[in-house]
Parts: C-alpha cells; structure tokens; sequence
C-alpha cells in the first residue's frame, strides 16, 4: 500500500467504506501487535529475556513511531559531539533492507557524516557492539534506531519526538505509527523534540507536557532541522538561495516527506512538482527516469531531493542530463536543552568509566 495513503487512512483524513473497514481491520491487527509488545517487554522487566552488557557505554538513539523522526541527524551530532571530546565512537546500526556489512540508506548516510565515526552494520547488535570494540576499539557506542531493541544493555536513552507527528496518531501498529505504547517513553532518560519550527506553540507545550505526564524527571530538548547548503553533481556546493532563482521538482522516500516538503516551501523555493516514494525506497533506474521526466514536463531547472534519498540514487545514472540534480543537506540544530543533554552524555560516560 502506498505510504501516503496508508497514512490518510490511519489518520481519519478519508473516511469512505472502504477506509473505514481498513481502520477497523488495522485496529483488530493492533491488539494481537499490542500483546506481542507487552509480553515481550514484561520478559526483559521480569528478566525473562537476558540483557547483555558490553565494556565500553553504551547511547541508543530511538523513538517511539515509525518514519523519520530525526534520529540520523541526532546520531551524527552526537558522534561529531563525542569526536569533539576525544572519543573514538562507533555507530551500531542494523541497517534496513540490507545485509550484514553492506551500506545502503541511512548506514551510507551515517558513514558520510560521521566520517571519524566506525558504523557497524549487523542486526544483532551485541555482536556489533563486541566488534566495534574488539576489532575497531571504539570507546564509545551509539545505537542507532535501538530503543525497542532491548537485548544489548545501555547506558543512557535519548528518544527522538517529531512535533508534527509526534505519537503516530496515537495508534500501534497497523492502526497508527507507534511501535510501542507511550508509556515506554518511562525507559527513556532523555526526549528531543525534532522540527521544533514546523509546529505552533501550543503543540509544542501540549506535546512537552504530555511527557512530563509520563516520566517527570525527563530531560527534554527541541531542535530544528537547520538546512545549511545545497550540493550538486561532484559534490559541488552551492548557496540555497541561488535555488530561488530556479523552478524546482522534489522528489523523496522518507518517512515524513511533508516536512521535507514544508522546509523546501519555508526556504522560498519554487516548487514546479513533486514525487513522493515510500519510506526506504530501492530507487531504479527507471524511477530516475520517471522523476526526470515530470521534471521536464513542468519545465523544472534543478531537481531536489533528501540526503538519504541522494545516497541511495548515486549509483544510478544521473549525469550527461539536461536538469541538474541537488540535495539539500540538513544538519541538527538544538534551540532549547543542548546543555542539559551534554551534561547528560558527559555524566554516563563518567560514570560508565568509573566503573
């Protein structure tokens, strides 16, 4: 099912019969998911489940929902963060619709932030963790997209809340976004509220209290996805205002494709058309095709896309076109809480090393 209308399903936006019947079939799915969570979590609570701890600290960097909430900009601050303070990170991901060391999607696009940081990618990430010190003698490990795997013990969690989506409707799977229910927000040390500027201010002190609600002593940051340039073909950068003087065709496979949308908007760009893929799309040759041709057809300058979706198309032909192709890169930006959640990180790996 498409991705966008899987979502205006779930949200209520279309309500004929047929939609209808397709809520209350993800809502009866949702109960057997919500049983299948809960046992599960009460083996780790009641030490049913083993949990492994490795030698070295341990970050998970998680959220709550499904689709992009922010947590590959996150991971790359953080390892720039700890790089900054003299540690050698490593960065533990399992790496979707891939194998066991090979890079696609966000494991391509950490190893291209994270230039000093090792990313390791195996879905079991004890086994990572014992490579990443064991071979590549990291001292720090950050687990990427983590918080509902409980195998592998860490020492500090930080969830990513997007504010415009930010408990999926409020539904576990399929009847909405969450993968665990809210509450597992009570195992989480800290909170960073992403798109911060995408949302008014009473979303944003509804959806913090809302949190409060859950565990009171939480650390909660906002921050913004803060676009810093736009980069061509051979990596040539250029300054994102030259784009306002273009006719623009986006196109992305993200898990929020409307906030991508939104910020091209919010940038003053001109937006001929656009084509949205679902999350994690494996792009083909003749999706490129495709693109460039409604390109065309709208009489488009430049082409744009995501980071992420970049990574994933670099192999396929995209040179000798008669439409340039750009992607807008995004770096995250803290507007409340930097510091508290810096002092959270120095804390555990104190405490981590004093042990």
């Amino acid at each position: 099912m498409n991705q966008d209308h899987y979502k205006k399903i779930i949200s209520g936006q279309r309500s004929n019969l047929e939609d209808r019947l397709l809520r209350c079939v993800f809502a009866f799915i949702s109960i057997f998911y919500f049983a299948a969570v809960w046992l599960r979590n009460r083996a780790f609570e009641l030490k049913l489940k083993k949990v492994k701890r490795v030698s070295k600290p341990v970050i998970c960097i998680g959220n709550l929902t499904t689709g992009g909430t922010g947590k590959t900009p996150l991971v790359i601050w953080l390892c720039k963060h700890l790089v900054e303070k003299g540690f050698s990170p490593a960065v533990l991901t399992r790496g979707y619709k891939t194998g066991k060391e090979k890079f696609t999607d966000e494991p391509a696009l950490l190893a291209k932030g994270c230039d000093k940081a090792r990313i390791v990618v195996n879905p079991k990430r004890y086994a990572g963790a014992q490579k990443a010190i064991n071979e590549h003698h990291c001292d720090v490990l950050v687990m990427d997209d983590g918080f509902q795997h409980r195998q592998l013990a860490r020492d500090l969690d930080i969830v990513t809340i997007d504010a415009t989506c930010p408990f999926g409707y409020g539904k576990l799977l399929p009847a909405g976004l969450l993968r665990e229910p809210i509450n597992g927000l009570k195992r989480a040390d800290a909170a960073v509220i992403t798109r911060y500027d995408q949302a008014d201010e009473l979303t944003i002190e509804h959806l913090v209290r809302k949190i409060r609600g859950i565990k009171s002593d939480i650390v909660i940051a906002k921050a913004v996805h803060r676009p810093t340039k736009a980069v061509m073909m051979k990596n040539v950068e250029i300054d994102i205002a030259h784009l306002r003087e273009k006719k623009i065709f986006a196109f992305c496979g993200i898990g929020n494709p409307k906030a991508f949308l939104n910020m091209l908007k919010e940038l003053g760009l001109d937006i001929a058309g656009s084509r949205i893929y679902n999350d994690h799309h494996c792009y083909s040759g003749d999706d490129l095709n495709d693109i460039y041709e409604q390109a065309r057809y709208l009489d488009a300058d430049v082409i744009v896309s995501t980071q992420k979706d970049w990574v994933k198309t670099a192999l396929l032909s995209m040179e000798n076109k008669d439409i340039d192709f750009a992607y807008i890169a995004v770096e995250l930006e803290f507007i409340e809480g930097k510091q508290e959640i810096i002092k959270l990180i120095s804390d555990t790996l104190e405490k981590k090393n004093e042990r």
